[in-house]
């Protein structure tokens, strides 16, 4: 590597040691058990915003949690990144819960609303953007412009995680009696606390029905819903 971008770098190569270092003194044995197997009981599908680390916000070692991101926690059926993460933690890793997990201030939901997105950054939003033209009428209902962003961010989440139960994976996992529930959860990423937005799916026959009462109460919720 050329000295001038190892110049870049080398601090985290110094944080690296460090954490490294210290890990090693609380626990000796840390990297030879994280080595020996990976154990996570979540799947956590969450944005690739860099202010939203999964691991930190739910207080979780490496090995705890299986991480999907994308920009604005995106699950689209023809992602095969996006399913064959999840078909590899549900087959393999036999996680018992999934995450679906949005942020207030998502950047990609904001520019959904303002038409900023270009290229393929405004092709893979186009789910976002089809969601405010559909409840369009309730979020420019709300005075406040911040609220309509976290209004919309609010519904990203509950419609991903319908997409997510309509995948031929979930249905499946349902299908062959596994007890998998699917979450439907949103960071603040003013204040740290992580919400429940209540579309907690246990079945397909239950995943319509809960998301389209989870949608009811967050549009019908001014502000943020209460954590």
């Amino acid at each position: 590597m050329p000295s001038d971008l190892r110049g870049d770098l080398q601090p985290l190569f110094d944080h690296n040691r460090n954490w490294a270092r210290k890990m090693r003194e609380g626990q000796p044995r840390y990297f030879e058990k994280l080595a020996e197997q990976q154990i996570p009981k979540f799947l956590w599908i969450g944005c690739s915003d860099s202010r939203v680390p999964a691991n930190e916000i739910i207080g979780l070692q490496p090995g705890e949690v299986f991480v999907h991101r994308n920009v604005a926690n995106i699950i689209s059926l023809t992602d095969f990144n996006c399913l064959a993460t999840v078909q590899y933690a549900v087959e393999i890793l036999k996680v018992v819960h999934i995450i679906v997990c949005g942020h207030y201030g998502c950047g990609g939901v904001h520019a959904a609303i303002a038409g900023g997105a270009i290229g393929l950054v405004n092709n893979w939003l186009s789910p976002i953007s089809e969601a405010f033209e559909t409840y369009r009428e309730e979020i420019e209902a709300i005075e406040n412009p911040a609220w309509r962003v976290e209004k919309l961010c609010e519904i990203n989440v509950i419609l991903q995680v319908r997409h997510l139960c309509r995948s031929a994976l979930l249905r499946d996992a349902w299908g062959n009696g596994r007890e998998l529930p699917v979450h439907g959860l949103i960071d603040g990423i003013q204040d740290g606390i992580l919400r429940d937005l209540q579309a907690n799916i246990v079945s397909r026959a239950t995943a319509e029905a809960v998301c389209h009462i989870a949608l009811g109460r967050i549009l019908a919720t001014p502000g943020r819903v209460v954590a």
